[in-house]
């Protein structure tokens, strides 16, 4: 079984800083960072679980809601990936987005 506990650690302290984040530093661009992500990493799983097939996009549910809309999109993608390279990858992933986002 593949171990992706790096990824949901990374993607929880990411999640933490959000919901700790103030609403002035979510509205200049840490929510969008992170639906961005949001989206990346559902359309990724999506492609995993159904090639072939054009992914649905992540609708924008708010910026109160970036924090739980990255953590899903986490899980979904955790439950598909098939080796190492590919939990290393969404880690670099969610830590550039974090760094990206300031928080």
């Amino acid at each position: 079984m593949l171990d992706t506990t790096p990824l949901t650690r990374a993607v929880d302290h990411f999640a933490d800083r959000l919901r700790a984040a103030p609403q002035s530093r979510l509205q200049r661009g840490a929510a969008g960072e992170a639906l961005g992500l949001a989206r990346e990493l559902a359309r990724w799983a999506q492609a995993i679980e159904a090639p072939g097939v054009e992914p649905r996009e992540m609708p924008d549910a708010g910026m109160f809601a970036a924090a739980d809309q990255i953590t899903v999109a986490v899980h979904d993608l955790a439950v598909v990936l098939s080796d190492e390279a590919q939990v290393a990858e969404a880690v670099r992933l969610v830590e550039e987005a974090q760094k990206r986002a300031g928080v």
